[in-house]
């Protein structure tokens, strides 16, 4: 994923109203533009902005059935976004948790050694 797909991604998530569309999305897969608009007081204009700024981020994904328009929820771009970070810095703090790890087991040893003798 390219920076500026990156940004965005993180543009459109940066409006509570547009994360609220999303997880309204997630919950009802399929709505349409018209029962979005119902759950939030503005115009079905400014709605329409919104889903537009998310499916340019390509976050939202539409049908259209009929006359109207479907509205899916896409992971990918926000499953990228996690694998880009996550990747990188998992090995490192995988890596430090190890580490602690034994130092714990090693320091519980030496206390046991000492309580034993």
């Amino acid at each position: 994923m390219e920076s500026s797909q990156i940004d965005l991604v993180f543009a459109a998530l940066a409006h509570p109203m547009r994360r609220r569309m999303i997880d309204l999305l997630i919950g009802m897969p399929g709505m349409s533009v018209s029962a979005l608009a119902s759950n939030f007081d503005c115009s079905r204009i400014a709605v329409t902005k919104h889903v537009a700024a998310l499916k340019h981020a390509s976050l939202v994904l539409s049908e259209r059935r009929g006359r109207e328009r479907r509205l899916y929820f896409n992971v990918v771009p926000i499953q990228q976004i996690y694998d880009r970070w996550t990747t990188r810095y998992s090995a490192f703090w995988a890596q430090r948790m190890t580490d602690l790890e034994a130092r714990i087991d090693e320091r519980r040893r030496e206390e046991e050694e000492e309580q034993s003798a």
